[in-house]
């Protein structure tokens, strides 16, 4: 069975098993289990119900794997002729889930 999901300000079409990169879930660890219940699409072929927006009961089961950092964007501004350069740098928390069952 597949789900489309809305995590995170980001949307995943899912199904069981699969492992997702999301921006990191505040105040959780790995092994924890989140429950996410924004569902918009659920179902395969000819038993797909869409929701308007959301499904009503339904929901997936995840396990966060480990809470890590993605690579580093350089993030580079610069005006010619006037000598103004800034480097800066950014890291963005990740979550890293794996999709345990998909209710509904």
């Amino acid at each position: 069975m597949k789900a489309t999901i809305r995590t995170q300000g980001r949307q995943f079409t899912v199904s069981e098993g699969d492992i997702l990169k999301v921006n990191a879930y505040p105040e959780t660890n790995a092994g924890d289990t989140v429950s996410i219940e924004e569902l918009l699409m659920l179902g395969e072929g000819a038993d797909t119900r869409f929701g308007s927006p959301l499904i009503e009961g339904a929901s997936v089961k995840a396990t966060i794997l480990e809470n890590k950092k993605d690579k580093k964007i350089t993030v580079f501004k610069k005006k010619r002729r006037q000598g103004y350069k800034r480097r800066r740098g950014h890291r963005q928390h990740l979550s890293v889930i794996k999709i345990e069952s998909i209710n509904g």
